[in-house]
C-alpha cells in the first residue's frame, strides 16, 4: 500500500472509471450532430418511386418508398443494428447489406435480424409531382 491511503486495485478502479467516463462522452457527441432541416425539402418525384418500391437519397441518407399506389413513405437509411446504409427497396422491403436485417416499405419496422429497432420515419406528402417532408 502506498501513503496516501490507496491501494494498486482502488488506483486502477478510479483510472478505469474516469476512463469509462471519457469514453461515452466522446460516444454521445459523436452522434448528437444537428442534422440540417428538411422540412419542406424535395425528395424525390412521384414518377421516381416505384409500387412496392423505393428510392434511395443517398446524400440525404433517406430512403423514399411507395408500398401502395398513391402512398409514399421516408425513412432513415441508416440501418438500426451497425448504421450501414440500406440499399433501394425491393418487394416492399428494405433490405441491409451488412448483416441482412430486413425492414418493412410501409412501416420501417424490422422484419428480420439482427436489427430489432424500426428506421427513423419522416413525415412526408405529395406536392404537384414531388415528394416532400412534412
Amino acid at each position: 500500500m502506498s501513503g496516501n491511503g490507496l491501494g494498486r486495485r482502488e488506483l486502477l478502479g478510479a483510472t478505469g472509471v474516469a476512463a469509462c467516463g471519457l469514453a461515452l462522452t466522446a460516444c454521445g457527441s459523436q452522434g448528437a450532430q444537428a442534422r440540417p432541416s428538411l422540412k419542406g425539402k424535395v425528395l424525390a418525384k412521384t414518377a421516381d418511386v416505384p409500387v412496392g418500391g423505393g428510392k434511395l437519397i443517398e446524400d440525404l441518407k433517406i430512403v423514399v418508398t411507395q408500398p401502395t399506389q398513391g402512398v409514399y413513405k421516408a425513412y432513415s437509411s441508416v440501418c438500426t443494428h451497425k448504421g450501414c446504409q440500406v440499399g433501394t427497396p425491393a418487394d416492399n422491403v428494405i433490405r441491409c447489406a451488412c448483416h441482412g436485417s430486413e425492414f418493412a416499405a410501409d412501416t420501417g419496422q424490422a422484419t428480420k435480424g439482427p436489427a430489432t429497432a424500426p428506421l427513423t420515419s419522416f413525415k412526408v406528402k405529395v406536392e404537384g409531382d414531388g415528394i416532400v417532408v412534412a
